[in-house]
């Protein structure tokens, strides 16, 4: 199988704010193996950059050309770049798909018609214009990005404006007491649940919030998103949070991402499967994977203005799968 990749440079329709900083363009990098397509994104927050993608690529061995032996050959992938080994995974899985000419979700026995719907990103913002955002979008699902100073006033300007569900994400943006704090007055907004409240590295931060907020008998669901890249991470934070989110960009790809989430079922987890800012080819490769999920975050085509691929199509919150072979993205045309 011949490797290469190309810079894919994504332009957001707006600034997207989150508790680490701001951004008006990701440059990812798409990867091929012959036919097969996969995405890495480059997320700074992550230590992803686009050069330090292409740099690991430049390492990857000869991967041989036995398709079908899925793990024969990802285990050829050197260590380093989450981003790029997520993106050779799902560039695999395209190919498998492709060479069997069935899409990736029968090749996995599962039912396309199971997706949830999907949730809609508001980033963290002025509460005046996050609830603007919020009410001009019409979403029945909303995550709010918070993280910052005014976060009650962020999620109560929006629930004045609309009757959507309610998701929001920290990206580990308070302490233990600033979570002990606000998290039972955000509870007082009917909120679905909360992602990411604390340090990533704070794995028994969660043990001590659940046990503060069970005293208080707030039931606000609590997700680890950030906390957890792989199943391993699963297995350290069973008993503490009430589920984990699953991105490809952190469990190196669609198998590992398999592992996880049938990891946080046998914990009794719920399971959010979410993706960075990325185009139609890295989140319709996680898309597949939506049907084994509780909750899905996989509005990553709705923020960038130029897609180049078709994949994965939006009808409000509702997402359908493409039924092309392998994870069934196509280049749009450009005439």
């Amino acid at each position: 199988m011949k490797l290469r990749w190309e810079s894919l440079p994504l332009e957001l329709k707006t600034t997207f704010r989150i508790a680490h900083g701001a951004s008006d363009k990701r440059f990812n990098v798409l990867v091929f193996l012959d036919d097969g397509v996969g995405e890495a994104a480059a997320v700074p927050y992550y230590g992803e950059s686009q050069e330090g993608i292409i740099e690991y690529l430049k390492t990857v061995p000869d991967l041989g050309e036995e398709v079908f032996d899925l793990d024969q050959v990802l285990a050829r992938r050197p260590p380093g770049s989450r981003a790029a080994r997520s993106a050779i995974d799902q560039a695999l899985h395209d190919l498998w798909g492709k060479r069997l000419g069935q899409p990736l979700y029968k090749l996995l026995g599962l039912n396309p018609m199971r997706l949830p719907p999907t949730s809609i990103t508001i980033g963290m913002d002025d509460p005046k214009v996050m609830a603007r955002q919020a009410r001009e979008s019409g979403q029945p699902i909303l995550k709010l990005k918070l993280g910052g100073d005014c976060d009650e006033e962020r999620v109560s300007a929006i629930r004045a404006v609309t009757n959507a569900k309610i998701r929001v994400d920290a990206n580990a943006g308070w302490s233990r007491e600033q979570a002990l704090k606000i998290i039972p007055r955000l509870a007082e907004f009917d909120l679905e649940f909360i992602e990411q409240p604390l340090a990533v590295e704070d794995l028994q931060g969660y043990f001590w919030l659940k046990k503060e907020l069970r005293e208080l008998n707030v039931n606000l669901p609590i997700f680890a998103d950030e906390s957890v890249k792989t199943s391993r991470d699963v297995v350290l934070l069973a008993g503490a949070v009430d589920g984990v989110v699953v991105k490809l960009m952190k469990t190196e790809g669609i198998r590992e991402a398999l592992r996880t989430i049938h990891t946080a079922r046998a914990h009794d987890m719920q399971v959010m499967l979410s993706c960075m800012v990325e185009s139609s080819v890295g989140v319709t490769a996680a898309a597949h994977l939506a049907p084994l999920c509780d909750h899905v975050d996989l509005d990553g085509p709705l923020l960038i203005r130029i897609d180049p691929y078709a994949g994965l199509t939006y009808d409000g919150s509702k997402i359908t799968l493409p039924e092309r072979p392998g994870i069934g993205v196509m280049k749009r045309s450009t005439a």
